[in-house]
């Protein structure tokens, strides 16, 4: 029975086989870089290839102290350093030692010349970008029906909004044929009205991502009406189509998220916006309701019948204080009526008295000078034939007749003789 080798020593056997290689312990190896990645360890796997195979380079961080540059895809490098085998992995690989630029990699100057061409055109600039909207409900992707980046989508998709419809368009994402099936996929989606297209794929070298870097492709990005997302390889990785695209993301998880609202916080929201409706309908309805119940108070305040009313309520207020007034003026022209009278009647009393006593005064003057009261004293008074009063002698001529006027009768006499008595005076 034949005996059996394990896999670590036949490992073993071979790694021994390429370090006993003179050729293989110091050599120089020319190619670009791809797929280059720097460990937090603080070394750089990467890989070097030309345009028909590849060969999987590591430098250990002891050896990156010559190092001039900042490795990344594209560049065209010249390497140093010893192949060997990785035993635990089975695979063989450049140790490289020294690194030095040889000038850019002929897709990594395809990639700038296009750039530099399409950005000139004005393709990238944010002028046409058209917005994501909010909230996406259909949602087309273009992307390889296997692999991590659609399982990606789904998952968080289905976590976000269970309710999103999701539509993919099962394209090529690398080699022959990719190009013209991406650009298909764009189109054909762009015509079923959906909310936003995601394109993308997984990660890889910058051939494994070429098919993104294709000029078809960015125009179908740019003419497309639907705003498309890009999410083409890792965060690091930068393509064509994520200067196109109305938005690039970093990873096809990273695209989904953004395309996707996150329907519990939306119905949130939706709860709290329906919430304020409800607040701001009744207190409108309060507003309109007190404010129609004002109208139906000034209409009805307004209102003919409501006026008439006032007004007779008016007018009987009015002739109630003309009443009043009327009588409240009676009484008080009685009242002063009345001390009017009082004062009339003090003041005719006054004058009364003040007249009788006047009276009484004249009467007793005029009884001192009355001729009756003096003729019963004696005295009386003579009128002649003419029946005027002798007030002189000289009135008298002899013969006369004269009339004597005494208290109790009258005497007629005829004169004698007149004659003239001077009494003192």
């Amino acid at each position: 029975m034949a005996d059996f080798y394990t896999v670590s020593q036949i490992n073993g056997y071979i790694k021994g086989m390429f370090e006993r290689d003179f050729v293989l312990k110091r050599i120089r190896v020319k190619g670009e870089v791809s797929n280059c990645k720097y460990h937090g360890s603080g070394h750089i796997y990467f890989t070097l290839k030309d345009s028909e195979a590849q060969i999987n380079c590591v430098m250990f961080r002891s050896s990156r102290d010559g190092l001039t540059f900042i490795m990344k895809d594209g560049q065209q490098i010249e390497a140093t350093g010893q192949i060997s085998v990785y035993e635990k992995g089975g695979s063989y690989q450049l140790y490289v030692r020294t690194a030095a630029l040889s000038g850019a990699g002929e897709l990594y100057e395809k990639y700038l010349e296009l750039k530099n061409k399409l950005e000139d055109m004005g393709m990238f600039d944010p002028l046409y970008k058209k917005p994501i909207p909010a909230y996406c409900m259909r949602i087309g992707i273009v992307t390889a029906p296997t692999g991590a980046a659609i399982q990606d989508i789904i998952n968080i998709s289905s976590r976000r909004n269970p309710y999103a419809e999701l539509i993919l368009y099962p394209a090529l994402v690398q080699g022959t044929g990719a190009k013209e099936s991406i650009v298909k996929g764009i189109r054909r989606l762009d015509e079923m009205g959906l909310d936003v297209i995601i394109i993308g794929r997984g990660g890889g070298s910058i051939e494994d991502l070429w098919a993104f870097n294709e000029e078809d492709v960015a125009e179908a990005i740019f003419e497309a009406k639907t705003p498309v997302i890009s999410a083409v390889g890792h965060e690091t990785d930068f393509t064509i189509a994520d200067f196109v695209s109305d938005m690039r993301a970093p990873t096809p998880s990273a695209a989904a998220e953004l395309a996707n609202f996150e329907y519990a916080d939306f119905e949130e929201q939706f709860a709290a916006a329906l919430s304020a409706l409800r607040v701001t309908l009744e207190h409108k309805k309060s507003i309109t309701v007190h404010r129609l119940s004002a109208y139906e108070e000034r209409l009805k305040r307004l209102s003919p019948q409501t006026v008439l009313s006032h007004k007779k309520d008016r007018l009987s207020e009015i002739k109630l204080r003309l009443y009043r007034a009327a009588v409240q003026k009676k009484d008080h022209e009685k009242e002063r009526l009345s001390i009017i009278k009082t004062d009339l009647s003090e003041c005719i009393d006054r004058k009364l008295s003040d007249r009788k006593h006047e009276l009484k005064l004249s009467i007793s003057r005029l009884d001192g000078a009355s001729p009756l009261k003096k003729m019963s004293g004696g005295y009386g008074y003579l009128m002649n034939s003419e029946k005027k009063a002798v007030k002189s002698v000289l009135d008298v001529t002899e013969g006369d007749l004269i009339s004597a006027y005494v208290a109790d009768g009258k005497i007629e006499c005829r004169a004698l003789s007149a004659e003239e008595i001077n009494y003192g005076r």
